[in-house]
Order: C-alpha cells, then structure tokens, then sequence
C-alpha cells in the first residue's frame, strides 16, 4: 500500500530534528553553556557551521540541544492529553445526553474559550516559569481536544451492528468502549496526536520566548528567538536558523499529520 507523498516529505523534515535531538543526548560539537566573547556573532564557517550567538556560543550545538528540550516538552504533553481526554471522551460517549457528557463536554467548553496560549501563560505565570510547568501547561490544554476527538469518533461507532451485538451481548459500556470503540478510532487519535505534537513543540517556543518555558542555561529555540530579536540587523543568522528549525519541525510534524489522516481514513484513500 502506497503512502502519501506528503508523509514522506514530513517524515524526513521531522526525523532530522528528532535525530539531532537524539544526537544531543550523546554528543554535541560544542558545550551549550561554553561563552566565547572573542567569537561571538560569528557568521557561519567550518568551526562553526551555523554561527555562533551573541555571548559566542556554537548556535548548532544550541539547535541540538534545543530540539531536545522542545521535542520532551511536546512528547509529555501530548502524553497527558491523550492519557486524559481519551477516557474522559470515550466515557462522555458512552452516557451520551447524561450528566457526565455534559459535565465533560462543558468543561471542554470552557477550556476552549480562551486560546491555548493564554492559558499555558497563565498555569505556567501561576506556577512559575520551568520546562516542567510548560509541560503541565500545555498538557491541560490538550486534554480537552483529546475529549472532543474520542467522542466524536466514538458516537459515530455506538450505532454500528458490532456494538449493538455487544450490548445484547451482555457487556457493558466500559468494556464495549475499551474492546470495541477504542481499537475502531485509534486512527483519529493518532492523527490528532501527530498534530498536537506540532502545535506543542509551537506552545514550548511561544512560553520561551516570553521567558516562562525552559529556563537558562537551558537551551530552548523560542529563547534563543527572544535573544537574538535586537541583533537580526548585525547578525541575521542568530534569528534565522531557530526561526527556521520551528517552522520545519512544524510544517513536517503537519505533513506527517496530514499524511496519515490520507492514509488510514478508508474514504480518502477511496477518492485518491
């Protein structure tokens, strides 16, 4: 079976950022927290291939390690959504019209009244500013998308033969929910996490570059956007190469989603 060439061109962006990221935890070209006043502002070079920063540091080991921080950070995130609003949406599902869906489905309601980066601003200005914080940050926000996912793929499901048969069957809403309904929307929910993982690596840079996400000596590419915003004019690479890693992490994380939103869904691959 043929896959999307989209996914491909996504896999690839996204896997030369999760392999520096890998990279990094064995090997960087130089130490993040390494200051070399005589060579800083750097323009790219042999010694340095991407530059160096304003206190001298090499830019690609910051990039490296950077990609580390934001990739974790969107890893546990997206994990807590998903560990979360699964069984609260596959629940809500299956009391549909009863007290707990519209409790899940209000709360979701209210979650999704302010936009993701305000509330991340506001958990992690409450509780300060931390990688660990952002994760929680943005972890909350995710698990109401998680919700909305898991319902709306399970209550197209509910009137299926299968799991009337199961009901007649004897069993009960939980178990028909984790036997049958779960397995069935696997597909949306991956996608939906392939998604959520894009939007978290975004989240992480957007809370750094306000200073609330990782902080010092830490390297994070919204932090490192933050810092070099005064210098684009004497050294343009200092802002160029984060800016460019958050764009391509994202656009292949998106063309990864897409892809695979082409490939599993039955109905897509019908037209195609």
């Amino acid at each position: 079976m043929r896959f999307p060439g989209q996914l491909w061109i996504g896999a690839a962006l996204s896997a030369v950022f999760v392999g520096a990221a890998l990279v990094s935890l064995v090997w960087v070209p130089f130490a993040v927290d390494g200051v070399e006043i005589a060579a800083r502002m750097q323009p790219p070079s042999p010694a340095h291939p991407l530059g160096t920063d304003q206190l001298g540091r090499d830019m690609l080991a910051m990039l490296m390690v950077g990609a580390r921080t934001s990739i974790a950070v969107a890893i546990v995130a997206v994990g807590i959504g998903m560990a979360a609003g699964v069984p609260l949406g596959l629940l809500a599902a299956a009391h549909r019209g009863g007290l707990l869906d519209e409790v899940v489905m209000r709360a979701n309601d209210l979650v999704f009244a302010f936009p993701a980066l305000v509330i991340a601003i506001l958990i992690t200005a409450a509780i300060g500013p931390s990688a660990l914080n952002a994760i929680l940050a943005i972890g909350v926000f995710n698990i109401p998308v998680f919700a909305r996912v898991a319902r709306g793929g399970a209550l197209s499901l509910w009137t299926l033969d299968y799991v009337l048969a199961a009901r007649v069957a004897g069993k009960g809403r939980l178990r028909i929910s984790a036997e049958h309904i779960l397995p069935n929307i696997a597909n949306l929910l991956i996608v939906q996490g392939t998604i959520q993982f894009s939007l978290g690596i975004l989240a992480e840079a957007g809370l750094s570059y306000v200073g609330l996400g990782a902080q010092p000596p830490t390297p994070s590419w919204g932090r490192m956007l933050a810092e070099s915003q005064t210098l684009i004019a004497l050294a343009p690479h200092v802002a160029l190469f984060p800016g460019l890693a958050i764009v391509l992490t994202v656009l292949g994380l998106n063309l990864v989603g897409d892809g695979l939103r082409d490939h599993l869904d039955p109905r897509l691959r019908r037209i195609g």
